[in-house]
């Protein structure tokens, strides 16, 4: 296995306010391995240098930390991809009840594997985030809902806040101009049931200018019955 720069990484999770121990950066160094050896064989990231995992990835990841709730709480990474932001999160706060979502069923083969060895119990769901938004089971059930998935914030809005129950927090992770989509996303989370409560803005990597742009949206009333829609209707006609 190789080795991650250890270093690197406790002082990229110590930017949000993250303390890493031991056992915390082995489980890291793993996660990044196994994305490397997993990557060879299906299509999980572009990001396949172990420097780059711990910063566009892990440390990308963390950034939201300090929005989550203090104690026990559901977590749902809709569109999770290879994991993100989902199993760092769930690597550092073991308090987490985490819902890994995808459409792909490559990509949940690799998250139940990684999942097992890390030793994170996550409910792990193959299926397209409208569909799931519909299900009983899975409907206004999660404190925080979250997407890193790369989709307008309408669109991201529709597919995400069915999820949220009252009170719970959606938030959603933007590029350094995400801001601007607020005021676009307006009618759409007020449709859902949701306002924008606030933004936080935090940079990745100790000397790096990327950064990152987190919308947090407060879940006030129940989502009407007619949300989410299609994935064709979200598309061509967003909130």
């Amino acid at each position: 296995m190789e080795r991650i720069d250890r270093n690197l990484l406790y002082k990229q999770a110590e930017l949000p306010g993250v303390i890493l121990d031991d056992h915390m950066i082995d489980d890291f160094e793993l996660a990044a391995n196994m994305l490397v050896e997993w990557n060879h064989k299906i299509n999980l990231t572009s990001i396949t240098d172990l420097q780059d995992i711990v910063i566009k990835h892990f440390a990308d990841s963390l950034t939201i930390a300090s929005l989550l709730p203090k104690t026990g709480f559901s977590l749902i990474d809709v569109g999770t991809g290879a994991g993100f932001p989902g199993v760092p999160l769930a690597i550092v706060r073991k308090d987490i009840k985490l819902t890994l979502l995808d459409s792909l069923n490559k990509r949940v083969v690799f998250l139940k594997t990684l999942c097992n060895k890390l030793g994170i119990q996550a409910d792990i769901v193959h299926g397209r985030a409208e569909l799931a938004g519909r299900n009983s089971i899975m409907r206004e059930k999660f404190d925080v809902a979250t997407a890193r998935a790369v989709a307008s914030l309408p669109i991201l809005c529709e597919y995400c806040l069915p999820f949220v129950k009252l009170g719970g927090h959606f938030i959603a992770m933007k590029g350094p101009s995400g801001e601007m989509e607020v005021e676009l996303a307006q009618n759409a989370a007020l449709e859902l049931g949701a306002e924008y409560s606030f933004t936080e803005r935090r940079n990745i990597g100790v000397q790096s200018d990327i950064s990152r742009t987190l919308l947090v949206y407060d879940k006030i009333k129940h989502t009407p019955p007619q949300y989410p829609r299609m994935f064709s209707k979200i598309k061509k006609q967003p909130l």
